[in-house]
């Protein structure tokens, strides 16, 4: 686990003070070494490589990196983010034709591999990986990001075409703003549409203009002369045409990746909630471990949050040797600037990743496994039940006329949501009539279903209309995309792939892995293993999803041993006490922020609506949640910490 940098162009000594620039930005992802690469200075279209490391894999100086092949008289350089859990397969295999390597690590066996096989050898990768190989032969870059797109991976191209360099990357958006190429950034208007209604930034493009993130399953090659050239080597596998995976079948993938997610040179961990996910995952390490697996929940003194008694229970049982972390209000607001300049982009969610996993580092571990995925693959959430019916009703009742319905909708609305006051409710119930507007349209119920504020009151906020690249919150291309996936599946697979794409795969894995590296800690995702998605995406429908809600195949294979009382109680999301804590020690903090209009004005948003909003939240108007301030404030001290502006 590690930070990337890098430059392709026509070289200059100014460029070399760039990707120090990126390289300390990125400090905190990899503290245990750094390392530049420069390709030859022969006057023609070069490459600048800059790494920082973690060391986890082959802790001594042969893994280093940038790292570079020279077999077969071509030098070929890599720098790489991520663990590649079936490197000692693929290196077995390499030496078996011959090969030889002087590091007992994943990247040697990487390289070696795309220096044989080229692009195609990705798809042999198991693992979470973002990496940048340049060839010095063909002159050419190749970026490259794991299927599920764990590890992040972010470009800028030169807006200039007669510049001296073409384009540069890096593991956070961070890292390319401390670059100094963009000294005047502005906010993407399409991020911040994406923000005020997930919550998050979704799709190629991050909250600046000009910076974009390769996709998750993509790479990209670039000559540094034309723009790079894109191709997906991975998408979420298509239903039929593929012999049906069984329990047994999925119980082996399960325990196979949980073993290889356990592979490290240094100690590792596991963060236990006592839910289903990470109790699994607890579980199943343990049964692949000769001695005791550490694990670590997060308690709160907030009864109704606080599931300490629940994980100690759930460790009990697995035998595993279990720390409890409490996290007071004091303690999270004393720490809670550090904490929000963790974020490497927007979100109003990761800040309970980054407190403990913080707690986690400083406990000596350099490694943790989480159990995020299991509500996205076996279908956990209440959208698995809501959205599909939403879409049911809207082909019952679509020989109602418009009008009607749509009068319908405004009133159970009304009925079940309540209503008035300057800020009306934003709430699920409160956003029927745009539901009943959507039709049957899957994607946009299950964007309404998510949106943190009703449309109109979107474009309140933005003082006019959305940017016209956006449907639904998201860019049309990802949106295109989605609808692609989709199509063909039954409505609860459908739902099953927009939750891994879009939350998991835009918000969990990314607000996790910032949260993570920002201490150093090396997370991992036994349940985010493209096997294991194939695997669960060959499960008939009933076999995967039946009792909807229930993740009875994930108990079944995951927990066996283990009594069924110990999670017979209502599904709760780990989340902190933002509302309490808001309406009490965080309030002062951010109402400062939340009235300034001339914050909000900066970065396009209505200052006055802002204020109106926050002034409703905290008057206790009903259907305002936390995240709905919580966003606003996060998104302003953002760009205010970076100098951003609309």
């Amino acid at each position: 686990m590690c930070g990337i940098v890098g430059l392709i162009g026509r070289l200059q000594p100014s460029h070399h003070a760039i990707i120090d620039r990126m390289n300390a930005a990125l400090a905190h992802r990899g503290p245990d070494g750094q390392g530049v690469w420069s390709s030859p200075p022969d006057g023609g279209i070069g490459c600048l490589l800059g790494h920082r490391r973690l060391a986890i894999l082959d802790l001594s100086s042969a893994a280093d990196q940038p790292m570079v092949d020279v077999k077969g008289g071509t030098t070929r350089a890599i720098v790489f983010n991520g663990e590649i859990y079936n490197f000692r397969d693929l290196r077995a295999s390499l030496e078996r034709a011959g090969e030889h390597f002087t590091s007992s690590g994943d990247t040697a066996v990487m390289l070696r591999l795309l220096a044989r096989e080229g692009p195609s050898a990705i798809g042999k990768l198991r693992g979470m990986f973002a990496f940048a190989l340049w060839d010095q032969h063909t002159r050419r870059l190749l970026l490259a990001r794991d299927p599920l797109g764990i590890k992040p991976l972010y470009v800028h191209r030169n807006p200039d075409p007669d510049g001296d360099w073409s384009l540069v990357f890096a593991s956070e958006v961070r890292a390319i703003l401390a670059s100094g190429l963009l000294p005047s950034p502005r906010l993407d208007r399409r991020a911040v549409a994406s923000i005020l209604w997930n919550g998050f930034v979704t799709g190629a493009p991050t909250a600046i203009a000009g910076i974009e993130a390769v996709g998750p399953g993509e790479h990209w090659t670039s000559d540094g002369l034309h723009p790079p050239d894109r191709a997906r080597f991975w998408s979420i596998p298509r239903p039929g045409g593929q012999t049906p995976a069984t329990a047994d079948e999925l119980r082996d993938v399960l325990r196979d990746s949980v073993a290889r997610h356990l592979i490290s040179d240094v100690p590792v961990g596991v963060f236990l909630s006592g839910g289903i996910d990470s109790s699994a995952v607890a579980s199943l390490a343990q049964r692949a471990s000769d001695a005791p697996v550490h694990t670590f929940t997060l308690a709160f003194d907030e009864a109704e949050y606080d599931e300490g008694r629940i994980a100690r229970d759930v460790a009990a049982a697995i035998g595993t040797e279990h720390r409890e972390i409490r996290l007071t209000e004091q303690a999270f607001a004393a720490a809670l600037d550090t904490a929000i300049d963790t974020i490497d982009q927007p979100t109003f969610d990761g800040l309970n990743s980054y407190y403990i996993s913080k707690a986690v580092r400083e406990a000596g571990l350099t490694v943790a496994l989480l159990g995020s995925g299991g509500d996205e693959l076996f279908g956990g959430y209440p959208t698995f039940r809501a959205v599909p019916t939403l879409q049911r009703w809207a082909r019952r009742t679509a020989a109602i006329p418009a009008p009607l319905r749509m009068a319908a909708a405004r009133l159970a609305s009304r009925v079940m949501a309540g209503g008035g006051g300057a800020i009306p409710p934003q709430t699920r119930w409160a956003k029927l009539p745009d539901m009943a507007g959507a039709g049957d349209d899957l994607l946009a119920l299950y964007q309404l279903a998510y949106a943190l504020f009703r449309p109109s009151f979107q474009r309140d906020l933005l003082g006019g209309p959305v940017d016209a690249g956006v449907r639904y919150g998201l860019p049309a291309a990802l949106a295109d995309q989605l609808e692609a996936e989709t199509d063909g599946r039954s409505p609860v697979a459908a739902i099953a792939a927009l939750e891994q794409r879009l939350f998991l795969g835009e918000r969990l894995l990314r607000d996790t892995d910032a949260a993570s590296m920002a201490v150093s800690l090396e997370t991992r995702l036994p349940l985010v293993d493209h096997v294991v998605v194939d695997t669960v995406n060959r499960l008939p429908d009933a076999l995967r999803f039946e009792p909807l809600g229930r993740k009875a195949l994930l108990r079944a294979v995951g927990l066996e041993g283990l009594d069924p009382a110990l999670f017979e109680r209502p599904k709760r999301g780990f989340v902190l006490p933002f509302d309490t804590w808001i309406r009490r020690s965080l309030g002062d903090a951010m109402n400062h922020t939340m009235r300034d209009p001339a914050a909000a004005a900066a970065i396009g948003l209505d200052g006055r609506v802002v204020s109106q909003l926050w002034d409703a939240y905290q008057a206790g108007a009903p259907g305002l949640y936390w995240s709905r301030v919580w966003i606003l404030y996060v998104l302003i001290r953002w760009c205010q910490r970076h100098g951003v502006r609309a």
